[in-house]
């Protein structure tokens, strides 16, 4: 295989997943890390990709995964249906965290005036509440990620530690055989202390978040209580949820 070819082998692999390895590259092309290291290197000079530690990612996914307002035009339609099937789960008076991203937004919009607790991290979140009265609203401190509008940090945390919750509900950038995995390592800490305060934990995920590989493992599927999707999945996810005995909900 000569170099255009691996090029083109190594644009493929992260047209379908946010991150690549570097010994994944390495088996594919049947190739030395030194070989695939000065491919990655010319991909980036034509800011293709980002090299980052252990592989690459794509600049355009990576720019996507990192802009709320990008994020909230894709799939819009999915997520509303999402967003209101996760609503319909929650009772009144129950404490729900609502983690950051476009699709647990939707969720916010269809829980707008129900009398429970929301705890967040997010700005955009919050924000869906501002004039709803029968709705409590905490945010978690810490510092802001700007076009996220997401809080993280060493505050963000200490505050997650302290509480308890009835449900999370969280939206999650890959989900493979591996787990749940997100490309933000700003992030992971908040999403992961969200899930240990939680009695139950729920991830919000279209489609086309299935058999990505983002670039930081968050959790194995084992730690889900429930995965609630769109009847784009394909069935090959569908069998691996049902083989690992996962909770799904499909709308």
């Amino acid at each position: 295989m000569n170099q255009v070819e691996r090029l083109r082998y190594i644009q493929e692999g992260l047209s379908r997943q946010d991150f690549v390895s570097l010994e994944e590259l390495c088996t594919g092309l049947g190739v030395s890390r030194a070989t695939v290291r000065r491919d990655l290197i010319e991909l980036e000079r034509s800011r293709n990709i980002r090299r980052v530690h252990g592989g690459a990612m794509s600049t355009s996914s990576r720019e996507e995964a990192l802009d709320f307002k990008r994020l909230s035009v894709s799939c819009q339609e999915e997520k509303n249906l999402i967003g209101r099937a996760a609503a319909d789960l929650i009772q009144d008076g129950q404490t729900i965290i609502l983690g950051g991203g476009s699709t647990v937004a939707e969720v916010a919009r269809c829980l707008l005036c129900r009398p429970i607790q929301i705890i967040t991290n997010s700005i955009p979140v919050a924000q869906v509440f501002w004039e709803c009265r029968q709705t409590e609203v905490t945010l978690t401190g810490g510092y802001l990620y700007p076009r996220l509008g997401i809080q993280f940090g060493p505050i963000c945390e200490r505050m997650l530690h302290s509480i308890s919750a009835d449900v999370a509900i969280l939206g999650i950038r890959g989900i493979t055989a591996d787990g749940i995995s997100d490309t933000s390592a700003l992030v992971v800490e908040s999403i992961r202390a969200m899930m240990r305060c939680a009695h139950r934990v729920i991830i919000v995920a279209d489609h086309t978040k299935f058999g990505r590989n983002a670039m930081i493992h968050v959790a194995d599927l084992a730690e889900l209580d429930q995965i609630i999707s769109d009847r784009g999945l394909a069935l090959e996810h569908r069998q691996l949820l049902d083989e690992r005995g996962i909770s799904y909900l499909l709308v």
